[in-house]
């Protein structure tokens, strides 16, 4: 996240404030989350799961690719 020049700030408003558009149930140790959130002009995606003390755990966080993602970031193009 640092080489995308994302900050922790914004991955902790991402967790705490963004939307979570994906779930991925399988996802081990623990099930995970694709979260959008909208900051400071800026459109990113935080991945992360909550362990069973009830931490956080950031896996990843990018700026989503507009000529992958729709235009509101939240599905998949096919």
């Amino acid at each position: 996240m640092f080489k995308r020049e994302i900050s922790s700030e914004e991955v902790i408003s991402a967790v705490k404030n963004g939307k979570n558009i994906k779930e991925y149930t399988d996802d081990k140790p623990y099930p995970s989350f694709l979260s959008l959130h909208f900051i400071n002009q800026k459109v990113i995606h935080v991945v992360f799961s909550i362990d069973n003390n009830n931490d956080c755990i950031v896996i990843t966080a990018y700026e989503p690719d507009e000529n992958i993602w729709s235009e509101n970031f939240s599905i998949k193009k096919q």
